[in-house]
């Protein structure tokens, strides 16, 4: 009976609003793969001649970009929808890609970095409210692994098919192959719902029976405002030492950011063939489980594979400051996705189980900035290794915060229901 539930519950959540989420999922996350692995690095380094450390602020810009306005989307997700709300982002993130493809000064490369960022920051938050909406919390392992697939694949693929158009002295047909792409997602997103119908009628419902909510309209929009956030806050019950490992698990990612591409190209000295082959090895080792270990993870728990897979993804990432052969490179890379694809679905259920039904939208918002957070200072520090200790600086560094991290995660699964309290 439990199984026939669950699968009428997964048959429920492909619905096409689900699939406009995943499409706009997909290619907005193909189009800054593509920018920040691949084009970027190369253009604002070769092209621009900016050094590793100005490099690493411009990713540290886009990342600043895409933090500052994840709480406000959140609150317009609950606010006004998701169409306008992922119009504007989409919109912004077209002009950034303009600003690559038709500007050659380094200024305006740097505000193309922030507003790509500030351009995809509704992303996230609406992906993740608006699958988990419809799937409801039976499901969180399995859901959260489907957005990371689509996520996963747009971010794999981007850099790898970008690499063929890729010209050091050259990015005119990358950049315009961008630009085509973002402004097809752009004419996706305007069919998204305003406000989804389970969402109309659940805001009812609480219009009904909370006074609050109806007096509010009497009040100026700062006062509700404030009013909004106080409810938000005052809905969580969290193990506060969630708040530090969201930072860390996202600081271990940031600091790999902008220098994996340089480190490839200029260190192993693999071709775009070969780097495109590393790229999709990796990405192939972390899509292949991360489906089966969603459903696994809403079978039996998260504590065990985030156990396994951090201390896994810590060993496998510091690895590549020692190797530099072909076979053991490729070697690291599949059990850098291998553990990542335990890691992901698990700590994304962990932190969805933190979310109350309510103010779905603005708490996703308010985590994900502070998992944007360490996205803003890997960049920054990884710039500062790499020109003044070494090139290999950068992947230990990684490493030890994942070990950091997992040391937290110990003390969190102490508490009963791993996190709440």
């Amino acid at each position: 009976m439990g199984c026939l539930m669950h699968t009428r519950k997964m048959h429920g959540f492909w619905t096409p609003f689900v699939f406009q989420l995943l499409f706009i999922m997909f290619f907005v996350e193909f189009v800054k793969g593509a920018l920040l692995v691949s084009v970027l690095p190369l253009y604002l380094r070769a092209s621009l001649g900016l050094s590793v450390f100005a490099l690493g602020w411009a990713f540290a810009l886009q990342y600043i970009g895409d933090n500052v306005f994840r709480g406000p989307v959140g609150w317009l997700i609950d606010t006004v929808g998701y169409r306008w709300t992922v119009v504007a982002g989409i919109g912004t993130t077209l002009a950034a890609v303009a600003l690559f493809a038709f500007t050659r000064q380094p200024g305006w490369a740097v505000l193309g970095c922030f507003l790509l960022g500030a351009g995809t920051s509704p992303l996230w938050p609406s992906v993740v409210t608006g699958t988990t909406e419809v799937a409801g919390e039976k499901a969180s392992g399995t859901i959260m692994s489907v957005v990371y697939i689509a996520w996963m694949a747009g971010t794999g693929a981007g850099p790898t098919l970008i690499n063929f158009f890729v010209d050091d002295r050259n990015f005119t047909v990358p950049f315009r192959i961008l630009l085509i792409i973002t402004v097809l997602v752009f004419a996706v997103s305007m069919f998204l719902p305003g406000r989804n119908a389970n969402r109309a009628k659940a805001g009812a419902g609480e219009n009904q029976g909370d006074g609050r909510t109806g007096r509010q309209h009497g009040i100026g929009l700062l006062e509700r405002i404030k009013n909004y956030v106080s409810d938000v806050f005052g809905s969580l019950r969290v193990n506060k030492l969630l708040y530090p490992a969201m930072f860390l698990q996202t600081f271990a990612l940031g600091v790999l950011t902008p220098i994996v591409t340089l480190y490839a190209r200029e260190d192993l000295k693999l071709s775009s063939n070969e780097y495109s082959l590393f790229l999709i090895i990796g990405g192939a080792a972390t899509l292949v489980f991360l489906y089966p270990v969603g459903k696994l993870t809403d079978k039996w728990g998260t504590r065990w594979f985030l156990h396994i897979g951090i201390p896994s993804a810590a060993a496998a990432t510091a690895s590549f400051a020692f190797v530099h052969n072909r076979p053991a490179l490729y070697a690291a890379v599949i059990a850098v996705g291998f553990s990542y694809a335990l890691v992901i679905p698990a700590w994304n259920a962990l932190v969805a189980s933190a979310i109350p039904k309510r103010k779905r939208g603005a708490v996703w918002g308010f985590f994900l900035t502070i998992e944007g957070a360490g996205f803003v200072v890997g960049p920054v520090l990884s710039g500062m290794l790499w020109d003044a200790v070494s090139h290999g600086s950068p992947f230990l560094l990684s490493g030890a915060v994942l070990i950091a991290l997992f040391v937290l995660h110990l003390f969190i699964s102490l508490r009963k229901s791993d996190m709440v309290t």
